[in-house]
């Protein structure tokens, strides 16, 4: 297909096409897959961190004799847990950067003005113009800027606009997973020095069977996120996606490398800010918008 001096091509482009202020009405809506697997693994998540609360505070903590012990622990652990499924939830409901649903028109194209014999490509499946690094994702039918991965336990994709969140949740998921693995640890170890009615209000049997898969939780959880923690940090310092990599693409863009690429994802100069899921959530506003214009849910 052949217009206005321009080709069109049905496979992936390398200029970044969108305007700043279409990318900023794409990360302002409100953003759902409704796809099953990935709605289930989302609440498994959810109820395998709320079992690891109830453990932690009801088997272990609230029973010990240890006041300082109890509330330190109680502080630090319940915190990392807020931390982790504020992140998990800004993961889910952000937008990774989904491209514009058929803007491949003629008069869209016109509107870019490019130059005689510039090459801009169009994504069959979602008959949108691709930026620049972006992949079509089968699940959420959109073409994704930056997409990492599509990853069911976050029901999303991993892209340009919440890979930060997905790096917290997998750190903060990591420590409480540490954290509840030496509180069990611990635990074991003083309850086998005394009777166990004494240090805890469940039955023997009841607790050990709470701890024992408490720790088969943690264990797993923590080996599966430092992974998945290790591989992200690799990839934002080497500022290439996980699809990049596996297909082996050259990059035709200029590489913004360790710290350039940490600051480029986490937005600005190195902060407490990096590590707080709430920074700039601004609620009341994002709410209004979605009764305003309605929230866009992906099917």
């Amino acid at each position: 297909m052949q217009s206005s001096g321009h080709r069109l091509r049905d496979v992936e482009q390398h200029q970044p096409l969108l305007s700043a202020g279409e990318e900023e009405v794409v990360a302002s809506r409100v953003w759902f897959i409704q796809d099953s697997c990935g709605m289930v693994c989302a609440f498994i998540t959810w109820f395998l961190v709320m079992y690891a609360e109830f453990v932690v505070n009801f088997v272990m903590l609230l029973p010990s004799k240890s006041f300082w012990y109890t509330l330190i622990n109680g502080v630090v652990f319940n915190f990392l847990a807020v931390l982790a499924l504020t992140s998990h939830l800004r993961t889910m409901l952000t937008d990774p950067g989904a491209v514009p649903k058929g803007n491949a028109t003629k008069e869209y194209m016109e509107s870019l003005q490019l130059k005689p014999g510039e090459v801009i490509y169009k994504c069959p499946k979602c008959c949108s113009i691709k930026p620049e690094r972006a992949h079509h994702c089968s699940i959420c039918k959109r073409c994704i800027r930056k997409m990492d991965h599509h990853c069911p336990w976050v029901n999303n994709c991993v892209g340009e606009n919440n890979q930060r969140f997905f790096v917290l949740f997998t750190m903060y998921i990591a420590s409480i997973s540490l954290h509840a693995l030496c509180l069990s640890g611990f635990h074991f170890f003083t309850c086998v020095r005394v009777q166990w009615s004494e240090c805890s209000d469940f039955s023997p049997p009841v607790a050990v069977l709470l701890l024992i898969f408490l720790c088969l939780e943690a264990l797993l959880f923590l080996t599966f996120t430092a992974v998945m923690f290790g591989t992200q940090i690799h990839s934002i310092c080497n500022d290439e996606t996980e699809i990049e990599r596996l297909k082996n693409e050259k990059p035709t863009w200029e590489r913004r490398v360790r710290w350039e690429g940490m600051k480029a994802v986490f937005g600005g100069p190195p902060s407490l800010l990096w590590f707080n899921p709430f920074a700039g959530l601004r609620l009341r506003v994002l709410m209004g918008r979605a009764r305003k214009s309605g929230a866009e849910f992906s099917v």
